[in-house]
């Protein structure tokens, strides 16, 4: 069989590619290592947010998914930057990282015209300079008319905490090698970009006395423009903290021993997700940074640290994450980690 398009990647772009063209009654194949985690949330719990919100919409405009599902498996939704003009006003949702892989899941697997295989593309397959297919880890060959490539933090990736360099992609899960080489070898320029992601934290280990609840709105807010509000959606809480100097000189003493301080990281980061040890370093007139514990999922004991996100190594994230209020007796569930 040849299809009429092959999706490399499962992840945001990848669902909204397979959807998208199987609905324009194309014969379509997604290829994806775990389809358990397609559209998953590998880092920040959300969607939406500054100029975020935006594009989230637009999507929906355009006859996408992703708005439709974030209304289903959001568990807090707010209007940020409220009391300020439309202009920068930004819808923000709070997602169930468990559910929402769940719903995109149900969703592809009754859409028409859509094939889902579980896989990793080892490379594309090239005749006469033109891409026919691509060929997996196991040797399958897999032939269509087009192929889309969403890899996302897969390609040859690593993560980095201190001075430890581990060959994965997020949160443990294979990544690929054979893309980004083929991409390179057929004269492509291959850069390196790095990101990051915070601790996660216990939840019982937490005193939200010393921090600020931050609700969601009472308005019934969506994002897609179907206005489906679902009542059943829980409203979680979230709360504020902050840095403090005694942080910050923690940071500033150890800087060394991060992954993006020491040498070992060889792409450069999104200007819009500096890590900690950044904005220590670039904002250092600040005596103070803000962090957001948010609810991952209703089924998971687990918080996300927003405002943490760093590569340094285990026992430094340990003082830290102390000297935040609130965090004095916390409990690491999973350490942070910067990956290229």
């Amino acid at each position: 069989m040849i299809f009429d398009g092959i999706i490399v990647g499962g992840g945001h772009a990848g669902v909204e590619a397979a959807l998208a063209m199987a609905r324009l009654n194309k014969n379509t194949i997604l290829v994806t290592g775990n389809l358990s985690k397609v559209a998953s949330l590998p880092c920040n719990p959300s969607i939406g947010g500054p100029a975020k919100g935006i594009v989230v919409r637009e999507i929906d405009a355009l006859g996408g998914q992703m708005a439709k599902s974030a209304d289903k498996g959001q568990i807090q939704i707010k209007m940020l930057n409220a009391s300020k003009g439309p202009a920068v006003r930004a819808l923000r949702a709070q997602i169930d990282k468990l559910q929402y892989p769940r719903i995109m899941l149900d969703v592809m697997k009754n859409t028409e015209n859509l094939t889902l295989k579980e896989a990793l593309v080892e490379k594309m397959i090239i005749e006469n300079e033109k891409v026919i297919g691509v060929e997996l880890s196991n040797g399958e060959l897999i032939y269509g008319k087009t192929v889309i490539l969403t890899t996302g933090t897969y390609l040859n990736s690593n993560t980095l905490i201190g001075d430890e360099k581990k060959l994965s992609g997020p949160s443990g899960e294979p990544t690929t090698f054979g893309i980004s080489k083929q991409l390179k070898e057929l004269g492509f320029d291959v850069v390196r970009l790095k990101t990051g992601t915070p601790p996660r934290i216990a939840k019982d280990s937490v005193d939200y006395s010393k921090m600020v609840p931050q609700y969601g709105d009472i308005i019934h807010h969506t994002f897609s423009h179907d206005e489906i509000y679902y009542d059943e959606n829980p409203q979680e809480l979230c709360y504020l903290t902050h840095t403090s100097t005694v942080t910050h000189d923690l940071i500033n003493l150890n800087l060394n021993k991060s992954a993006m301080y020491s040498g070992i990281v060889e792409g450069v980061g999104p200007r819009y997700c500096p890590s900690i040890e950044d904005k220590v370093v670039r904002f250092f007139d600040k005596d103070r940074h803000q962090v957001f514990i948010e609810p991952e999922s209703v089924e998971l004991d687990e918080l996300y640290v927003q405002g943490l996100s760093t590569s340094l190594p285990r026992d430094i994230q340990e003082k830290m994450l102390r000297t935040v209020p609130g965090l004095e007796n916390v409990k690491i569930i999973r350490y942070a980690y910067a990956i290229e």
